[in-house]
């Protein structure tokens, strides 16, 4: 598959969220909120796992879809609030560069 790009996937979001007239119920804050809820299903896949044991297929395939459900929320909050969720990533990691220098922070939590 070629490389998407992030506008194109909130082009698809978007257009996915109109054609259910659903726009009228993706407030910030209740897409907040359903963000929320989809990050803690993604959680809850690594609930009382042991951490040393590789993951299976099956829960490989579940761990996907839940970052995948969490990705739509975190483009539709985007959407709902007009901001371009690249440029803002793009910012976030610019900020991140000078709040944890390379020296300062290599090796760290290791």
């Amino acid at each position: 598959m070629d490389d998407i790009t992030i506008r194109e996937l909130a082009t698809a979001v978007d257009e996915f969220v109109t054609r259910r007239d659903w726009k009228k119920y993706h407030r910030p804050k209740d897409v907040a909120m359903a963000l929320s809820v989809e990050a803690s299903e993604l959680l809850e896949l690594f609930l009382w796992k042991d951490a040393r044991k590789d993951l299976s297929d099956d829960e490989l395939k579940r761990i996907r879809m839940e970052v995948a459900d969490v990705a739509i929320y975190a483009i539709s909050l985007a959407n709902v609030c007009k901001f371009d969720l690249g440029e803002a990533v793009l910012e976030k990691v610019a900020l991140n560069e000078t709040k944890y220098p390379v020296e300062d922070s290599k090796d760290r939590f290791g």
